[in-house]
């Protein structure tokens, strides 16, 4: 789970720091992935025990909050003039 979050985060601010809007995109995809791959992870964690229910709604709840934001960060990059 360390993995992909640090995934996540190290792939957004690499999308943020190239130059055209194709490879920006790229990177921020690869951390949608990511993202996707953390939040399979807490559904196996709580599944066999290792997360409280409590807690994973917190964590997934944020997980969902912060697709959403890069959802919209894709979004808005392909519509974006070059």
């Amino acid at each position: 789970m360390r993995r992909r979050s640090i995934s996540i985060t190290s792939n957004i601010a690499e999308g943020f720091g190239r130059y055209s809007f194709k490879d920006k995109v790229r990177f921020w995809i690869i951390a949608r992935g990511s993202l996707t791959e953390l939040d399979n992870q807490l559904l196996i964690a709580r599944d066999v025990g290792y997360l409280a229910l409590e807690r994973y709604t917190e964590l997934a709840e944020r997980l969902v909050r912060v697709h959403q934001m890069l959802n919209g960060l894709i979004r808005k990059a392909r519509t974006a003039p070059e």
